[in-house]
């Protein structure tokens, strides 16, 4: 029998995942949101293609969280968009009180799942998440990292005219303005990027990648990315349903790793079947450490304006 993983939320993101991963095979998918008829129809449609491509898994298109009942993992994209000159944080209040309601109508039918987090501010929701659900850290992340590193893994790409599959980006930190990219840990074929780029074409791409998600909110007008989140989100479920102990950089809850504790930031974790393994502790230098700190403390910032009791 296949195994179930549901996403929480038909909209671009939340349904573009779900067509990534049912096109995968490896399980069946629920598409859940509020608006009736929106999930049924992108789910029909996804179906209606599965012969073309030739995958086995089912899509179901639902109203009903008890359709998403003992699933393995849950994908939670719900929540408001992000609008031209709108801050993640200024997100904050209103998809609190969506992430809240929804973790909790998950939990209630899926106790067991693991919970990934696409919803803005991220960090703070993924924080959220964590409170509200009860579940052990490594059962609730975020994605983060593994979406700003490969934005910046395509810069890095484009600026040096070689195969994005040869370029490894190192960003972690908060997603967001306060994001930690390390520039020696960034290489091409295992050359850092340090010997490859000056210093100032090297900070312009790590401004790029701190403002890659406006850039695309200030083309798009009315919405915002959902191809690369997606493909972010599709290669942390792969890591986790496959088993496959893959080190992602991702949003998590630290307790004490890196010294942090009790807040969120995106840090390479090694993902299986039962969610975080282990958080991997990179050997960083005084300056890395400060900036991963102070990141830390900008999402305390946030967690605290949450008021969670």
């Amino acid at each position: 029998m296949r195994k179930k993983i549901s996403v929480i939320g038909a909209g671009n993101v939340g349904a573009t995942c779900v067509q990534r991963i049912a096109e995968k095979g490896y399980a069946d998918v629920v598409m859940l949101d509020i608006i009736e008829g929106l999930p049924q129809g992108k789910a029909l449609d996804m179906m209606e293609s599965a012969p073309v491509l030739g995958f086995d898994a089912k899509v179901t298109g639902t109203n009903d969280y008890k359709d998403t009942a003992n699933s393995d993992v849950v994908v939670i994209t719900s929540g408001l968009p992000r609008k031209p000159g709108m801050t993640r944080d200024e997100l904050l209040q209103a998809n609190m009180k969506i992430v809240g309601e929804v973790t909790r109508n998950v939990v209630k039918h899926s106790p067991n799942c693991i919970l990934v987090l696409v919803t803005n501010p991220l960090d703070a929701m993924v924080y959220l998440a964590y409170k509200v659900s009860g579940f052990p850290a490594s059962k609730v992340l975020g994605l983060s990292g593994a979406l700003d590193a490969t934005r910046l893994r395509y810069f890095i790409a484009e600026e040096l005219k070689v195969s994005v599959e040869d370029v490894y980006a190192c960003v972690v930190g908060e997603h967001g303005k306060n994001m930690v990219v390390i520039p020696r840990l960034c290489t091409v074929d295992g050359v850092p990027i340090t010997t490859l780029l000056p210093k100032e074409t090297i900070d312009r791409l790590i401004e790029r990648t701190i403002g890659a998600g406006a850039e695309i909110v200030g083309y798009l007008k009315t919405g915002s990315a959902f191809y690369a989140p997606s493909a972010g989100v599709a290669h942390m479920v792969d890591a986790i349903m496959m088993d496959k102990k893959q080190v992602v950089q991702s949003a998590v809850v630290l307790q004490g790793e890196y010294g942090i504790k009790d807040s969120v930031i995106s840090v390479p974790v090694k993902l299986g079947s039962k969610g975080v393994d282990e958080v991997v502790e990179m050997e960083l230098t005084p300056e890395e450490k400060q900036a991963l700190a102070s990141s830390a403390e900008a999402v305390k910032g946030l967690i605290k304006a949450m008021d969670l009791k």
